[in-house]
């Protein structure tokens, strides 16, 4: 007997990945959902390469039955059915903002902490990372098993597709308007996007962060370490999708960069490209649909006594949203809600 699963937000770009990815990796379901608001009801959406979902209404949907559902409406919508999905017995994993830092909720990266997913049953709700944290911590994890990392310094170029589907229409007008000289329009971002870059992703905080800034610091803290100090820089690039980070690394212990570089090659969700020769590192527009974080350009760094760097890229909509959720969902049913 298979599990019923929805996904709701499944109009949307982390949506419809979510359904690929259920696909691709056969999770045992008998019914999959789709669901989304009722102005999409009856669209029809891609499961795996034969099969169509027809749209059904969140607002009319009862979870009851419903054994797992993966949710990405944005943090508004999350925030008004999540629970009432979760009081009706079904296991949210929700890839919204809305319950990260809620105490009682677990923020999850299946390769850096999997042993938090036994706290879901106090609300039925697992919270997914933002998708610069969950490629970060995964190169982290085992640099901080092996060193103890006592700072990160993070700067992130990330891709349009973070900020959703209108986003990526944005960026691919802008750059059509500049070649046929059409007027520049802009809605989703406070700057031109095409052919520039912008250092602001979400909403300014009182301390001059922006509020990506401020979850790349909080999450951290929640998922590997309370005790790592952590200074992010997130800026947003012309690039559809993937999302790419320097990664700036203090550690209470001396570091040996062929360690570092065995620990990296040996870790779970991790694949090292890493040649100092033109072309031997691993950029954005190569790694659209790869499932694992890529490393390059990894030194020391010389101007602390334990320090190294690296680039840091990765899929933004299926290991920083999508595929974090459904392997979160592979070690439920694996672990906590078996058949």
């Amino acid at each position: 007997m298979g599990y019923k699963v929805a996904v709701v937000g499944a109009t949307g770009n982390v949506g419809r990945e979510m359904l690929q990815i259920l696909a691709e990796r056969n999770f045992p379901a008998d019914e999959v959902v789709a669901l989304a608001s009722k102005q999409s009801v009856g669209k029809e959406v891609s499961f795996g390469e034969d099969k169509i979902l027809k749209v059904k209404a969140l607002e009319d949907y009862n979870f009851k039955g419903t054994d797992i559902a993966l949710f990405s409406p944005g943090a508004s919508v999350s925030k008004v059915y999540a629970p009432k999905a979760g009081e009706q017995g079904c296991v949210v994993i929700d890839n919204t903002s809305q319950f990260r830092m809620e105490p009682d909720v677990p923020l999850v990266i299946p390769e850096v902490n999997p042993e938090a997913i036994a706290d879901y049953k106090k609300r039925n709700i697992i919270a997914n990372p933002n998708c610069s944290t969950i490629q970060m911590l995964v190169a982290l994890k085992p640099i901080h098993d092996a060193y103890k990392i006592k700072r990160v310094v993070v700067s992130t170029y990330q891709s349009v597709s973070g900020a959703g589907a209108s986003a990526m229409d944005e960026l691919f007008n802008q750059t059509r308007s500049i070649y046929v000289n059409d007027p520049m329009e802009k809605e989703c971002f406070t700057k031109q996007i095409a052919f520039n870059v912008i250092p602001h992703i979400d909403v300014f905080m009182e301390d001059g962060s922006t509020k990506e800034e401020w979850k790349m610091v909080v999450e951290t803290k929640k998922i590997l370490d309370s005790a790592i100090e952590v200074h992010a820089n997130c800026a947003r690039v012309p690039v559809f999708i993937g999302h790419s980070e320097y990664v700036n690394v203090e550690t209470s212990k001396p570091v040996e960069i062929n360690e570092v570089r065995k620990l990296l090659e040996n870790a779970p969700g991790v694949s090292v490209f890493d040649k100092h020769v033109d072309e031997g590192y691993v950029t954005q527009e190569e790694i659209a649909g790869e499932d694992n974080v890529f490393i390059s350009r990894l030194r020391k760094d010389t101007s602390t006594k334990n320090g190294l760097s690296f680039w840091c890229v990765g899929d933004n909509l299926r290991k920083g949203a999508a595929l974090n959720a459904v392997q979160i969902a592979e070690v439920l049913i694996k672990n906590y809600i078996k058949k």
